[in-house]
Order: C-alpha cells, then sequence, then structure tokens
C-alpha cells in the first residue's frame, strides 16, 4: 500500500527542499530503485529520521520528484506558448518548448519513460503523476486544437501528442538527432490540414 503523494503547494522546510534537490538528482542519474533512503539522507545531510518525517516514504519522495519535474515541464510549455501567438501556432510551440527541455532538462534520457519503467505497479504514487501530466499536456492540446478550429480536435491532440513522445524518446536515445525538427514539421503538417478550412472560411469574409 502506497501513501498519500505530498502536496507541492505546501512549503517544504529548507532541509526538505534539500533532500528533495538531492533526490531528484540521485533518481534521475542513477535510476529509482538503485538508490535508497540512507544514500539519499546522507547526501543531503540529514538523518533518515528527517527525511521520513518531511516525506512519509520513500515513494511519496519519488512522486514529489515527479511532480516538481513535471511543473517545471508545463511551465516551459507555457512560457514557450507566448502571448501574442495563434492557437495554430501555440500547438507547434510546444515542439520548441521540447527541443529546449530535451537540450537542459533531459540529458540522460525523458524521467518520465525512466521511472515508468521501474515502477511497475499502476497504484504507485509516482504512475499517477507520470499518467497526470500526459493526461494535461492531451487537455493542453486539445485545448488548442479547439481554439484553432481544428475539425476534429481530439484527433488532432493525440496525434501531435504522439509525436511529442516519440521524438522525446527518439532523441534521448540518440537514435535520431534531429527528432524534434522532424516532429514539428510532420505536427505543422497535420495542423495546416486540420485548421483548412477555418482558414479558408476566414479567407472569404
Amino acid at each position: 500500500m502506497y501513501c498519500q503523494v505530498v502536496e507541492t503547494d505546501k512549503p517544504l522546510t529548507p532541509a526538505a527542499e534539500r533532500i528533495l534537490t538531492v533526490a531528484g538528482k540521485l533518481f534521475y542519474d542513477n535510476g529509482i530503485h538503485a538508490i535508497g533512503v540512507d544514500t539519499i539522507a546522507a547526501e543531503a545531510g540529514v538523518t533518515k529520521k528527517t527525511l521520513y518525517d518531511r516525506f512519509g516514504s520513500k515513494s511519496d519522495l519519488v512522486a514529489l520528484y515527479l511532480r516538481r519535474r513535471d511543473e517545471r515541464w508545463r511551465e516551459r510549455v507555457r512560457s514557450f506558448a507566448g502571448p501574442r501567438t495563434t492557437p495554430a501556432q501555440k500547438l507547434l510551440k510546444v515542439f520548441d518548448a521540447l527541443a529546449d527541455w530535451l537540450d537542459t532538462e533531459n540529458t540522460r534520457g525523458c524521467a518520465f519513460v525512466n521511472a515508468h519503467a521501474e515502477l511497475p505497479s499502476p497504484d504507485h504514487p509516482g504512475r499517477q503523476v507520470i499518467a497526470a501530466s500526459k493526461q494535461w499536456l492531451l487537455g493542453y492540446l486539445r485545448d488548442l486544437a479547439v481554439d484553432a478550429g481544428a475539425r476534429n480536435p481530439a484527433r488532432l491532440a493525440e496525434a501531435l501528442l504522439v509525436l511529442v513522445e516519440g521524438a522525446t524518446v527518439a532523441a534521448s536515445l540518440d537514435v535520431a538527432p534531429t527528432a524534434v525538427a522532424t516532429a514539428k514539421r510532420v505536427a505543422k503538417s497535420l495542423v495546416d490540414e486540420a485548421t483548412a478550412a477555418q482558414h479558408n472560411s476566414a479567407s472569404r469574409r
């Protein structure tokens, strides 16, 4: 049985923030299963009791590490959208955000893909964070597709999500160094096709 995930809107103490920062780096660099609470506590300069007092369990610490990472990803996506871009342009800006994210945050592959492989139980709070992150992006893309006047917003959003996920894995594995740029080109074709009727209608007004 897993514990309730620690909420990120509740301020953490300086010691807890230090634990979370250290744990996040260790989990990402070495893998979740390879790192125990003894190592995290020692690297953070705290006792195991302090770690458990702040986070309850390793599972909850893993989940909070993933949630913090997801929060940064969402903020990156929103920041690239910009206030002066059209909904159709915002859909493509997701790929610009992804390229920047891979350059700065995913130096050892996708943290969520890596974590998903290490957390087989669907009840693990970390798995729930991963699922929520993907659902958020799908919803974000779908809302933009609606605003862009796409013929089938849900279908377009799903196709773009597949491109994002595929490009993430391909780029992380160094299989296709230009995976994100390629995905963006394909995405532009899909967006243009899906919104063609909207553009034609606007041009006739």
